[in-house]
């Protein structure tokens, strides 16, 4: 089965019109994006995209051979005409299986937002889902006895949890080919868009692409371990979240603990709360060494400034005296043994911990020894990682990778 993108992006398409934003001031050459349709073996059309028959010349595809044109979602943004010559458009009711003469079956599948995403099978067997914009499966179906789809194309970036459903009903499997689209304005074009359909297992392509379903492709290489560093407010536990947030079990491993009394602390971790998917679990913790070294679903470790002060305040490590008379010992120990657990986990984990060392200097002997142990103890994560990025600003830049 043969499929070819007529456009990748969402209804509006990118840029927008008017938009002077910056996504969309960088969205030339051959980053424009026409609203999203496929072209499924020159003979079904799912969704409409401006100038179709234009679209298709350019990948190399006429529209004369389209016997069946399927719709996924309400066309509220620019008006799109049906190219003359091809049938009426339409739309299969939920649940129901519609056969085209062309050989290929569509099934119409729930969504939890208005749209029908659309389970196509070609004659040759392959198979492919395909979601409308904003939109993710209704619930997780039984899919006991199926395979995995051979692709899936959906709005990822938008709605992350989409995959992680699918991901959790086995719809999606470590050879699906995950195609983004639908894509939007909200991740600039380039590197930051293939680093962020990266983390979650899927690929962006141009308008235009031909792809085969089922071809073999290696799929993006997802890191076991990731740290994130970032100073105060820089965006370092939301890109670390959204390194996950596709995958439908996380454990969020929280090393802050709770402090009685302290209503502002309590606000920030009620925030941290909301803003993670419903399905992810909450532990909380600072004996992370036995939790690495389990199987299980990924860790999210926020953060290592924060096991950093719970090992020293075990070490005594705030007092001159004590340090010298042995906590420095003890906390060498604790964080080595932390180091080693680190390289020795078989789980995905991504780690998150504060910069330091660009600001002012501490003026407390303690301070001065809280930083230096905390950049030492990032450089030995770190060299443990396969995978290392500094958020500044709310901007990803990759150390390592």
């Amino acid at each position: 089965m043969e499929l070819t993108l007529l456009g990748t992006g969402t209804p509006e398409g990118l840029p927008r019109p008017g938009c002077p934003c910056a996504a969309c001031a960088v969205s030339v050459g051959l980053r424009p994006r026409a609203a999203t349709a496929l072209l499924v073996d020159g003979a079904l059309l799912l969704d409409l995209t401006p100038g179709a028959v234009l679209a298709g010349a350019r990948a190399g595809h006429s529209l004369a051979g389209v016997r069946q044109v399927l719709l996924t979602h309400p066309h509220d943004g620019p008006a799109v005409e049906l190219p003359p010559g091809l049938p009426a458009a339409g739309r299969v009711p939920d649940g129901r299986e519609l056969a085209v003469i062309s050989g290929h079956r569509v099934r119409a599948v729930p969504m939890d937002a208005p749209g029908t995403g659309y389970e196509v099978t070609g004659p040759d067997g392959r198979r492919l889902l395909y979601l409308p914009p904003g939109g993710a499966p209704a619930g997780v179906a039984d899919r006991s006895g199926q395979d995995p789809y051979d692709m899936v194309l959906a709005d990822v970036l938008g709605r992350p949890e989409a995959l992680a459903r699918l991901r959790a009903g086995g719809a999606v499997g470590p050879a699906t080919d995950v195609i983004a689209v639908h894509l939007d304005h909200d991740t600039p074009p380039g590197a930051e868009l293939a680093r962020r359909c990266a983390a979650a297992g899927a690929r962006a392509v141009p308008d235009g692409t031909t792809l085969r379903v089922g071809e073999y492709l290696a799929v993006p290489d997802l890191p076991r371990r990731t740290l994130v560093l970032g100073g105060a407010r820089s965006g370092k536990s939301v890109e670390a979240e959204r390194r996950l947030e596709s995958f439908p079990e996380v454990v969020y491993v929280a090393t802050g603990g709770t402090r009685d009394g302290d209503p502002e602390w309590a606000q920030r971790v009620g925030l941290h709360r909301e803003r993670r998917p419903g399905t992810w679990r909450t532990v909380e913790t600072c004996e992370l060494a036995p939790l690495l070294a389990q199987d299980g679903p990924p860790l999210l470790i926020d953060c290592l400034a924060l096991w950093l002060t719970d090992a020293m305040d075990r070490a005594g490590a705030w007092d001159d005296a004590v340090w010298a008379g042995g906590g420095q010992r003890r906390l060498a120990e604790r964080t080595a043994e932390l180091v080693a657990a680190v390289r020795a986990t078989h789980r995905q984990v991504v780690l998150v911990s504060n910069e330091v060392g660009s600001g002012v200097v501490p003026a407390t002997a303690s301070g001065r020894r809280f930083r230096d142990e905390l950049g030492r103890l990032n450089a030995a994560v770190a060299g443990e990682c396969e995978h290392v990025l500094l958020v500044v600003a709310g901007l990803v830049g990759v150390l390592k990778e």
